[in-house]
């Protein structure tokens, strides 16, 4: 228990059953063969465990239902298999689930703990419940994000074959996997700055000449950025909505007190007065969770879908690259002398070069398929989400107006 009363974050989540945020439009789930849903999680101090339910009619599984325990560092070793797996170079690899960041709800309430005594109990309790609420909101969706990975691997035609994938679904036992230590984590970055430097290299000296995915690659690194912009100002709209909640609270708390000064005609005028703004309080709470759910989330989930189709443009261009050198290396070896060895040096460039055409081609054919399919994706996800969020817009703003009619009239009856 934290002080003055309030509830560990532990223990107000402690195995709630996840609310289900997925976007469901985004997939296809027509295909009943392979199903995973998160159906349970337990937060603790340190870590969040995620219990991974598996039903499926695919001979490779062992059992037609299965229930495993998994952590978030197994979640990033199942989306490293995929990134780091060659035959998979021409797909769009779902997005890793980030990592669940409970800090900024614990140190809110641990703040409010230690504030206890600069406001009244009242108050106290329902900044108490705003913080609460905020924490379980946070964990739903750290439970949907994770689901939506899996969901993503389990309806792909290609992915849901993956090995590593029937492992992460079927071992019962721990995978053994741990978080990186910091020299691993330096390793990461040293990496990332790598490839940065690579995928720099390749847009400045590598000449696509298919249309297609040059403009793709033009697009995407706009749409990135317009959707990385979009996403902040939506967090920033849902955090003043948030701010706006709370004020609520503070004017309902002190219209309360004043009204206890005098009794009568004021007594009442104010009661109702306070009594209409924590209806209001929690009306704004609602908007502030849709827009955050429905806008926020949305954008953000495709913020990183569209880092990952960048990353296929990226390989592409590598394997494009390859396929130039080995071209190169092919035309340097036929300009030797007709010896022996130059011939033998001829086979093996040509062979070379014949698989790095072949890695490109399929690549160029794989890709322009999962690029299709996730505009297709993006397009359906947002218009539903959109129209969703404008009709819960609709309806608070309804609510919020119909509240101060009701405490208007009220007031004039005084």
């Amino acid at each position: 228990m934290l002080q003055d009363g309030i509830c560990d974050t532990t223990d107000i989540l402690n195995s709630v059953p996840p609310k289900k945020t997925i976007h469901a439009d985004t997939i296809d789930l027509s295909d009943k063969s392979l199903q995973v849903d998160i159906s349970d999680a337990l937060s603790e101090k340190d870590k969040v465990k995620f219990t991974v339910h598996t039903k499926t009619t695919l001979p490779e599984f062992q059992k037609p239902d299965n229930l495993v325990v998994r952590q978030h560092e197994e979640f990033v070793w199942l989306h490293d298999r995929f990134e780091e797996n060659e035959e998979y170079a021409g797909y769009i690899i779902p997005p890793c689930p980030p990592r669940p960041d409970f800090d900024a709800s614990r140190e809110k309430l641990q703040k409010l703990g230690e504030g206890e005594g600069n406001m009244t109990r009242e108050e106290f309790n329902k900044m108490k419940q705003e913080l609460e609420a905020e924490y379980l909101a946070t964990f739903k969706k750290t439970v949907a994000m994770h689901e939506m990975f899996l969901t993503r691997l389990a309806h792909h035609p290609v992915f849901r074959n993956d090995h590593n994938l029937r492992v992460f679904l079927e071992y019962d036992q721990d995978l053994c996997v741990r978080g990186k230590n910091k020299m691993e984590m330096f390793g990461g970055l040293v990496k990332s700055f790598s490839k940065t430097t690579d995928e720099y290299y390749l847009s400045a000296t590598v000449k696509d000449v298919n249309d297609f995915f040059d403009q793709e690659m033009t697009f995407l690194q706009t749409y990135h950025h317009n959707l990385k912009e979009a996403t902040r100002l939506a967090d920033r709209q849902t955090s003043k909505h948030k701010d706006v909640a709370d004020s609520y609270i503070k004017i309902s708390t002190n219209l309360l007190q004043l009204a206890t000064t005098d009794t009568g005609k004021l007594e009442r005028f104010l009661t109702k007065i306070a009594e209409t703004f924590e209806k209001l309080r929690k009306v704004e709470g609602r908007v502030a969770s849709d827009e955050d759910l429905k806008l926020s989330d949305t954008l953000r989930y495709y913020m990183r879908d569209t880092a990952a189709a960048k990353r296929l443009l990226f390989r592409r261009l590598k394997a494009l690259h390859e396929y130039e050198s080995a071209n190169r290396a092919l035309e340097k070896a036929r300009a030797k002398n007709k010896d022996v060895h130059a011939a033998l040096e001829v086979a093996e460039a040509e062979q070379a070069q014949t698989e790095a055409c072949e890695k490109f081609e399929q690549m160029s054919d794989k890709g322009k398929e999962e690029l299709m399919d996730f505009k297709t994706r993006r397009v359906a996800a947002f218009k539903k989400n959109l129209i969703e969020l404008t009709e819960l817009e609709i309806k608070h703003a309804k609510s919020h107006a119909e509240l101060l009619k009701k405490c208007l009239s009220v007031l004039r009856e005084e």
